[in-house]
């Protein structure tokens, strides 16, 4: 069984990351999907940036991952609220990563987040279900992985994964999930 990341510790590097939000467990599927599992159980750090919706999702996470950092997100209830910050900090090899809900809507996000966010290299953020990486004026790269049970106007589920090492996260990679089949999708909500 993994654990949560200490707020603001220091984590040595290099590190294989698992960047996942809006999974709303058990709302919009039962489980995560197989490939989403199993990327969870072979990464050194998983970052959930919240919309978890029941605690049994953060605990299947805990007991699948090594690390996690995560916070709540606002589908999110008292008991997740109770156990998960409002905004995760770890320094991750080298990088100053912050993960967060809500960054608000797309325009002006870069600047809002420059603003709210100065200590961060990096900041992961959910909501929207849609994927999103760019960097801001202030150098701070953004990352919204997606869902990867509900894919809001896009094609495909997604989640990312990344390396941090030296002070750099590298290889970050948007995986999209195939497409549930009726099959899949009913034995995944019954």
């Amino acid at each position: 069984m993994g654990r949560l990341v200490e707020q603001d510790e220091h984590l040595d590097g290099p590190l294989r990351l698992v960047l996942l939000a809006d999974t709303h467990l058990p709302v919009r599927a039962k489980v995560l999907p197989d490939e989403v599992l199993a990327a969870v159980v072979s990464a050194d750090l998983v970052v959930h940036a919240g919309d978890w919706v029941d605690e049994a999702a953060l605990d299947d996470l805990l007991a699948a991952s090594r690390l996690l950092l995560a916070c709540w997100g606002n589908n999110d209830g008292a008991g997740l609220r109770a156990r998960l910050p409002e905004v995760g900090r770890a320094v991750v090899a080298g990088v100053r990563l912050e993960v967060v809900h809500e960054t608000g809507g797309k325009d002006g996000r870069e600047a809002r987040c420059d603003a709210a966010h100065p200590g961060a290299d990096v900041l992961v953020f959910g909501h929207s279900h849609i994927p999103w990486d760019t960097t801001t004026p202030g150098g701070r790269r953004l990352l919204n992985p997606g869902s990867p049970t509900d894919r809001r106007r896009q094609p495909r589920c997604t989640y990312l994964t990344a390396t941090a090492a030296d002070g750099a996260l590298v290889d970050v990679a948007l995986h999209d999930l195939p497409l549930r089949t009726a099959a899949r999708r009913a034995t995944a909500t019954a």
